[in-house]
């Protein structure tokens, strides 16, 4: 193997990723908001839910995970067995951490007999002081689930809570957590994008604030907004979300236009840096030197793993 200071082209870089994931029998999962050439040569892509349900069928020996840290810990919550690997233990997700535990469980106690319905996009320690997990893609069929009368504690994040609330005309206590990313579109930036852009149809993640969604044709997770972009007869789409979704947007729909909805008067759309953190050297050299390695102690894991086996198995 070459010196970690040769710098090696993309090339040659996927080409040594191909020969160890044979040589350690490895997966590589990676996120839609990560690289293109990430996306390029991970086995699985995804949101949220596609690489939770990814992660616990797969079979393999190694996971190798390129995302943000939670995703590398629902990893190895759902495969204790299995070495999981991140190409950047310093991704991390400032959602996540805006949920301190201790604060959490104080929450709690203030609402007594309320579920918890903790969004996925939450720190192993947050997850085992919840009921049930979810995603974007699920939020509103699990809460949908619970019974009317029985109070809803929701988080981390209040945007999708809040539409979760709105679209089921239910009352649900939120915590007050945000996604940078998603909560910096603001309508008038939004307004001028789509003044600009007469003939793109608006379409919006929910974790956006409610004046966003207001404004958007279609509202939906990750891979709703993909999918909704192939099957929509539209040809032109202002895309408001992480803008690493469009690379498969126009892989699935190559005579389509997609446009990274501006989060200010720059064009560019609002990034993830913590997702652009995972980049193919840094893959290739968490396989190589098989680390760093993310662990979840118990009893940690088995309490983190029963929310999200009740996800898992409210959405089947």
């Amino acid at each position: 193997m070459t010196n970690s200071s040769v710098s090696l082209s993309m090339d040659e870089l996927s080409r040594r990723i191909a020969v160890l994931k044979k040589e350690m029998n490895a997966v590589i999962l990676a996120h839609y908001y990560t690289l293109p050439e990430i996306q390029q040569v991970a086995d699985v892509v995804g949101d949220s839910l596609a690489l939770a349900r990814a992660a616990e069928q797969i079979d393999a020996d190694v996971i190798v995970f390129a995302g943000v840290y939670f995703m590398g810990e629902t990893a190895k919550i759902l495969n204790p067995g299995k070495l999981v690997l991140m190409p950047d233990r310093n991704a991390g997700c400032p959602l996540a951490d805006s949920c301190p535990p201790e604060d959490f469980r104080k929450f709690r106690a203030e609402h007594p007999g309320a579920v918890a319905i903790t969004y996925i996009n939450s720190t192993a320690e947050l997850k085992a002081l919840s009921d049930i997990t979810c995603t974007s893609s699920n939020a509103e069929r699990i809460v949908g689930m619970i019974p009317e009368e029985t109070p809803i504690i929701f988080g981390p994040d209040r945007n999708l809570g809040g539409y979760i609330a709105r679209k089921l005309n239910r009352e649900i206590l939120l915590w007050q957590g945000f996604c940078y990313v998603h909560d910096a579109y603001s309508a008038s930036v939004i307004e001028n994008a789509c003044a600009m852009n007469p003939e793109a149809e608006l379409i919006a993640h929910p974790e956006c604030r409610e004046e966003v969604l207001r404004l958007a044709s279609f509202v939906g997770s990750t891979q709703a907004l993909l999918d909704h972009t192939v099957a929509s007869g539209a040809t032109s789409f202002i895309v408001a979300t992480e803008p690493g979704i469009l690379y498969e947007m126009q892989r699935r729909s190559p005579g389509k236009t997609f446009i990274p909805a501006p989060r200010d008067s720059r064009p560019g759309g609002s990034i993830c840096t913590q997702m652009k953190q995972n980049t193919l050297e840094k893959l290739y050299r968490c396989m190589l030197d098989r680390s760093p390695e993310i662990t979840v102690p118990e009893p940690l894991r088995s309490e983190a793993l029963k929310p999200v086996r009740r996800m898992l198995e409210m959405s089947a």
